[in-house]
């Protein structure tokens, strides 16, 4: 865990005034991390200090037998650190899932008594990376943490899931009218249609705000389900009225916080919830106008996030069916529009010009979006 050096006052102070995380039981060759750094523990480590208050991102791995250096699943957990706090936390044993306990009875009081003979167990905290880590996570906070971290208080890479259904035995897939398991598929479909539905175990998902899939009022007309289908400012308000009692800012929070499980946490749900409101934020042309410093802050965190989405990402994930660039043209089409302030108006393109010098993205192509859009109607709705 070795960084810059610090001085020696500064370093003393950081000592005493900062935060310390006692892992205990972490075996020999695991992966453990702390924000945007991981380190592979040795015989000795027992943990991190000198760690800033605020809100934090544990992670860890266990490691692999025979001195692979791959290591297992990762899993983590949000921590909000106050000024001089001494967490201790347990590994895991009793569970093949990666996690962390909470310490036996005393023990956290003990520890916290002898952080000083602790001292050489424990490396300082990366302080290189920290206004990294600072920019990345502006928006969340302990709030925020306790409203979206899943009830288990941990996150996996991998979902933990159950069959929604027993169907172990050929009685129970009798009852279900399933066939039994011996039975041959006579196509590939059959085959699919056959295995388990599965569902996250209760309190291991991750609470995001579920997003509306109706991106129109009830009773809308043929003409007004079309618009609400081309502008999701609609879906949008309701979101940020239902779930965050108007705080249209708290939906930073949100996707930042998926974005780091799924850069640092491999949650890949995680990516594809952070896709889901981009898009609902930059298709939303009346609240662009409406919500102006929710907009300009968008930028500020898209600008910080894209700059650390490694390259290959770009490639393999981030880049897939041009999601990027044509939802982010979408939106400097809309901030383009004489109804947006010219603070957000200006900032958007100094954004856009950014992103195409940085990345070589062409914004100025037709967008998908002008071609036809087929609008699904609800039942009984006509267009005359």
């Amino acid at each position: 865990m070795a960084g810059p050096r610090l001085e020696p006052e500064l370093a003393r102070q950081l000592f005493f005034e900062g935060a310390a995380v006692v892992v205990l039981g972490l075996p020999e060759g695991a992966e453990f991390g702390i924000d945007y750094s991981a380190w592979t523990v040795g015989p000795r480590f027992r943990g991190v200090k000198m760690i800033p208050p605020g809100i934090h991102f544990l992670h860890c791995s266990a490691g692999r037998a025979g001195g692979s250096r791959e290591t297992g699943p990762r899993t983590g957990c949000f921590l909000s650190l106050q000024r001089r706090e001494r967490r201790v936390l347990r590994w895991d044993t009793r569970s093949e899932a990666v996690g962390l306990a909470a310490p036996a009875a005393g023990e956290a009081e003990a520890l916290a008594e002898n952080l000083q003979e602790m001292d050489r167990f424990l490396g300082p905290y990366p302080y290189e990376t920290l206004r990294k880590w600072v920019s990345l996570t502006s928006y969340i906070s302990e709030a925020a943490v306790e409203r979206l971290q899943p009830e288990s208080g941990r996150i996996c890479a991998f979902s933990e899931v159950l069959p929604v259904a027993a169907g172990r035995h050929a009685s129970e897939r009798a009852e279900q009218r399933r066939p039994r398991f011996d039975a041959e598929c006579r196509s590939y479909a059959e085959g699919l249609a056959r295995l388990p539905r599965m569902e996250p175990r209760a309190g291991t998902e991750i609470r995001f705000t579920e997003l509306p899939k109706q991106t129109y009022p009830d009773g809308a007309t043929p003409e007004e389900i079309t618009r609400h289908s081309m502008d999701l400012s609609y879906a949008l308000e309701r979101v940020i009225r239902q779930r965050y009692a108007g705080q249209a800012l708290e939906l930073l929070a949100e996707l930042q916080f998926a974005f780091i499980c799924f850069l640092i946490g491999n949650v890949y749900d995680a990516f594809e919830h952070w896709k889901r409101l981009l898009n609902i934020l930059c298709r939303s042309e009346d609240a662009i106008g409406k919500y102006q410093d929710l907009y300009i802050n968008l930028i500020s965190v898209l600008y910080h996030q894209l700059n650390e989405i490694p390259a290959d990402f770009f490639v393999d994930i981030v880049s897939q069916d041009n999601f990027l660039t044509s939802t982010l043209q979408v939106f400097f089409s809309f901030t383009c529009s004489a109804a947006v302030d010219g603070t957000l108006r200006k900032k958007a393109e100094k954004f856009k010009a950014h992103l195409t010098k940085k990345f070589k993205w062409d914004f100025e192509a037709e967008p998908d979006d002008c071609a036809p859009i087929v609008v699904e109607l609800p039942e009984g709705v006509q267009v005359d």
